[in-house]
């Protein structure tokens, strides 16, 4: 086992740069498990990754690898590790760097939790990733509380979650979707879906928080926050990046409502409460297609045209 398969590409550019290639076998350090990978999803940082937007954090140097969360089992342990024990269903996200599309992961265990019992890899990996984000972003950052007004805008991967986790905290929901998305999201859970082709922002009227996960105007959506009101922005604006990060930074000295923002780095407390939801019911696996590793391009595709019901799951067991 010298080798496995890994989505790689040698630049930056559409989807149509990565390919299934052969890179080595992680070796584990004495802290550390190897996990080998049955599942992981595609996430739109992995789409800024690929096309170069953020090469100040992933560098110049090619191949490059994608992925950053992965369902498998413990396939091997360090020396000095004791739990998890060899076989056992995991789940986590790698810390801060991309690798997870490939068949064997190192990983520290801290950075994984047992997998939910009674779901599959591919439903289980089509809640991780939102999930981790959606309970940081709302419970940890916003606060969300019962009787709270929540706005979702946009329902993919992460907002498809965030909508059920705003029941979860006793919110009344409102999201933004496309409207062939309306009987799905109010399925999720929602109080009110709009069409966010046809529905302006003023329109909307006052929010105690909003989940952004588009990237785009928060500026105009920032306005719909009532007093006390918090918005948390999960994503930027791809096209003016330096712009969005400025804003964002800004909120924090200049008017009321700042704009939070955070790099997602979960670890084991937060990635097992999200498996007993996930197990209970509370959260329920959206799964938009499921296809293989050398299939990564077209998913990326799919991504980037938009109108995502959930997650886009590579199965790579």
């Amino acid at each position: 086992m010298d080798e496995m398969r890994a989505a790689l590409f040698d630049r930056f550019g559409p989807p149509e740069v990565l390919y299934e290639g052969r890179v080595p076998v992680p070796r584990i350090r004495p802290d550390e498990v190897l996990v080998r990978v049955h599942a992981s999803s595609v996430n739109g940082g992995e789409l800024h990754g690929r096309a170069g937007r953020v090469r100040l954090v992933t560098g110049r140097r090619f191949p490059q690898r994608t992925g950053l969360d992965f369902v498998g089992e413990i396939a091997e342990v360090g020396t000095s590790v004791t739990e998890p024990r060899k076989g056992r269903a995991v789940w986590g996200i790698l810390p801060r760097r991309m690798g997870s599309m490939a068949e064997y992961v190192a990983v520290r265990p801290r950075q994984l939790s047992a997998a939910p019992v009674g779901l599959t890899p591919v439903e289980a990996v089509s809640v991780l990733a939102g999930g981790t984000t959606g309970i940081t972003a709302l419970r940890d950052k916003a606060r969300l509380g019962p009787g709270d007004r929540l706005l979702v805008r946009g329902v993919g991967g992460v907002g498809s979650v965030a909508v059920q986790l705003g029941k979860v905290y006793g919110a009344h929901v409102t999201a933004l979707a496309g409207a062939r998305n309306r009987d799905f999201v109010h399925g999720l859970g929602a109080d009110e879906v709009l069409d966010h082709r046809t529905t302006r922002p003023a329109e909307l009227g006052s929010f105690d928080v909003v989940l952004d996960t588009v990237g785009t105007q928060h500026r105009v959506f920032r306005k719909l926050l009532a007093p006390g009101g918090r918005m948390v922005a999960i994503a930027f604006d791809p096209g003016h990046i330096a712009t969005s990060t400025a804003y964002i930074l800004a909120s924090a000295v200049h008017g009321s409502g700042r704009v939070r923002f955070f790099s997602g780095n979960p670890r084991h407390d937060l990635l097992a409460e999200l498996a007993r939801m996930a197990e209970t019911g509370d959260v329920r696996p959206v799964v938009d297609t499921v296809r293989p590793l050398a299939e990564l391009a077209a998913a990326h595709s799919a991504l980037e045209a938009g109108g995502v019901r959930g997650k886009h799951v590579i199965r790579i067991l």
